[in-house]
């Protein structure tokens, strides 16, 4: 009950909305900023440390060297013991990322572009039969290693790991909106709200009369229609948009106990209206 367990969440919204920019609220000092996006502008400046990811074989290696090696995996897998050897004789002992409480990744958007362009030259991109390119195939590698990377990086149990991801705006077969996770393959966006702890939507709330107004939009039930989810059960629908401030309210007690959470009043049922049929009956 003692350990300090780590937060693991998407912070998603639409493209220039601020996501990268939530690096300001973060302590420079106890923050990694992984770049995969060279977005870098937003935050001019930032005086924390930051690794700049171009590759797959990159991101796949940092993610094993923070969270450690994997006793699942077997030796010819990502993840292990040996290839956590490998990555510590390149990078360094691991002992240097406990100054870190807070991982930042912008963005998971690229990591799977990233992932997906690895993917294609991979022997399973090939078609057996014609040796031709087999998009399945590399989409379903996709979906293995994308997840793979996430999971490994959720069960780091002591640093915050926050997945930054561009949010796309559509339209349903009835001209209806609705968003989703710009994520290369669909595995990965169904499978991702499942693995993390908070998924949290930076985003534009309107109001009548007066300007809108950015905040966080945090639980799954909402009025906009966006994605979000909150393990936690601490947050509010609408929180204020400072990330290192929302994290500090999911680590508070909670005001009641678990068990009480989960006393859900339904709503009273409404009388019933009698049928034409026993009316006439009864007349």
């Amino acid at each position: 009950m003692a350990e300090r367990r780590g937060i693991k969440g998407v912070l998603t919204g639409i493209s220039g909305i601020g996501k990268t920019s939530q690096l300001w609220t973060l302590d420079a000092a106890r923050t990694l900023f992984v770049n995969l996006e060279a977005g870098e502008l937003a935050v001019q400046g930032w005086p924390g440390d930051e690794v700049r990811v171009r590759s797959w074989e990159m991101a796949r290696d940092l993610a094993c060297w923070i969270g450690g090696p994997n006793p699942a995996m077997r030796p010819d897998q990502p993840y292990d013991a040996t290839h956590h050897e490998r990555v510590c004789a390149a990078f360094g002992s691991p002992e240097q990322l406990a100054k870190y409480d807070t991982i930042f990744v912008d963005s998971i958007t690229v990591a799977s572009r990233l992932c997906l362009h690895w993917c294609k030259g991979q022997p399973q991109a090939v078609s057996d039969r014609s040796g031709k390119p087999d998009l399945r195939g590399a989409y379903g590698l996709l979906g293995q290693e994308m997840i793979g990377w996430l999971t490994h990086l959720q069960h780091t149990p002591d640093k915050n790991v926050w997945l930054v991801g561009l949010l796309n705006k559509q339209l349903d077969d009835f001209n209806r909106p609705y968003f989703s996770l710009q994520i290369e393959g669909s595995k990965t966006g169904l499978e991702l709200p499942g693995i993390v702890d908070e998924v949290i939507t930076l985003a534009e709330i309107p109001r009548e009369k007066e300007a809108p107004y950015r905040a966080f939009v945090c639980t799954t039930l909402n009025p906009f229609g966006y994605p979000a989810k909150d393990r936690s059960g601490r947050l509010a629908t609408i929180e204020e948009p400072h990330l290192a401030r929302l994290m500090e309210k999911i680590r508070r007690p909670l005001a009641s106990p678990p068990a009480a959470q989960l006393q859900v009043g339904l709503p009273a049922a409404a009388p019933a209206t009698p049928t034409t049929s026993t009316t006439a009956q009864e007349g």
